[in-house]
């Protein structure tokens, strides 16, 4: 029997703001879908708070953080976008989709945002804001602040929507930057570019090794990562108790998904101290247990040191100057974390520290792809702030602990 395409996915939205919203999603099964969603949840701005999850049937309990502001549009255009990653609604009831071979290999198109502008305290993050609230994906960027006090963003960037091609999404776009920045904007230009500007490189010799070593940095976390075979005759129960933070359920999922296993099975529960318990039913993709030694010591390994360290920070003396650098591995789908360059700015906005020269780039550390943000801070501002104070203020809200 086909699944009605309303019921796919419910939001009921709590009429409490202490209590948390809904979610139930009901649709055909596929490896990495819970990836998929957990990544939506967090592009726009949600904290799971609990979930559970059997087969294809999902529900995340979930509440918005408190410097994004939700009205009913963005709870419907959430909706149309976790309908969109679900399998064909068409599809029958119950089938599962064990390859992600079988998602659309289409490639995104990538247009270039070249915004010409005067310079002012908070006005990268404002531009990230307006990208992220017209679903605008930065692959890739370039910022650099002239001695004249002018500013030269490059943008490069994927369209949720896929009309940035067209003149009206165009000049959605460019309004939306004049309404947040009005006067201070000179010019804004926006073609479209081949997708080899956002390819991966190696990476590059200027890169710390604050970043490229794999040290964990500024946690007292306990990740305890255990897999019984025992408890059930067709799954291997994977069993995560650790700290919470931003992010951590897509970290977990897009985990599992490079590593192609299935998730039969799932519950999330976030207690009092932000003390966090995962329990998941999973198989390989040829739907067998994890009975293989060396593979669950890989699988919890790499696991742990996910959720010790999702993300690198690390500020950097480059010669004269001061350098933040933020690293977060890429998804082997090539999708990078969501929303990082939009909470770097509003984490430098709030130390009231300015930045100079912004770069984003693709890097090969370890055997793993990254996503490198590099950020040359202001001289003057920079010098102001201590440099400890900068690196622990943007790490609290990268991991979602916003009191700097």
């Amino acid at each position: 029997m086909g699944i009605l395409h309303d019921d796919v996915v419910i939001i009921n939205q709590s009429k409490n703001e202490a209590e948390p919203s809904v979610i139930t999603i009901n649709c055909p099964d596929k490896t990495g879908l819970g990836c998929d969603l957990c990544r939506i949840l967090l592009f726009f701005g949600l904290t799971i708070v609990r979930g559970d999850g059997k087969w294809c049937y999902i529900v995340f309990w979930v509440i918005p953080k408190p410097i994004i502001k939700w009205d009913t549009c963005r709870w419907e255009l959430l909706k149309n976008r976790l309908i969109g990653t679900c399998p064909s609604c068409s599809s029958a009831f119950g089938i599962s989709y064990y390859s992600s071979e079988l998602q659309s290999s289409m490639v995104t198109d990538v247009f270039l945002i070249k915004l010409f502008c005067y310079d002012r305290k908070g006005l990268s993050h404002d531009v990230t804001a307006v990208f992220s609230k017209l679903e605008l994906n930065i692959k890739k960027l370039k910022v650099s602040t002239t001695p004249v006090g002018t500013v030269m963003n490059l943008f490069f960037v994927t369209d949720t929507r896929e009309l940035l091609h067209t003149k009206m999404r165009q000049e959605e776009t460019y309004e939306a930057l004049v309404e947040v920045m009005q006067a201070a904007i000179i010019s804004c230009n926006i073609e479209k570019v081949g997708p080899e500007v956002t390819a991966c490189s190696q990476a590059s010799p200027f890169l710390s090794s604050a970043i490229t070593n794999d040290v964990v940095l500024r946690t007292s976390n306990n990740v305890s990562v255990t897999m019984d075979n025992s408890f059930s005759p067709a799954h291997t129960l994977v069993q995560i108790v650790c700290q919470d933070h931003k992010g951590l359920l897509y970290d977990i999922m897009r985990t599992l998904k490079d590593y192609n296993i299935q998730i039969s099975y799932g519950r999330f529960y976030l207690k009092q101290g932000r003390k966090c318990e995962i329990d998941l039913f999973i198989t390989q993709a040829d739907g067998k247990k994890i009975i293989d030694p060396s593979m669950q010591r890989a699988l919890s390994s790499r696991l742990q040191m996910e959720l010790l360290q999702p993300l690198r920070v690390a500020v950097v003396s480059r010669g004269p100057d001061t350098e933040l650098l933020v690293a977060n591995p890429v998804e082997l789908s090539s999708k990078g974390r969501p929303l990082v360059f939009h909470d770097i700015t509003l984490a430098l906005n709030m130390l009231n520290t300015c930045i100079f020269l912004a770069e984003i780039g693709r890097h090969v550390i370890g055997d793993q792809e990254w996503e490198v943000y590099r950020v040359l801070l202001d001289e003057g501002t920079s010098l102001s702030t201590p440099r400890r104070k900068i690196e622990e203020g943007v790490w609290k809200l990268l991991m979602g602990w916003e009191q700097i």
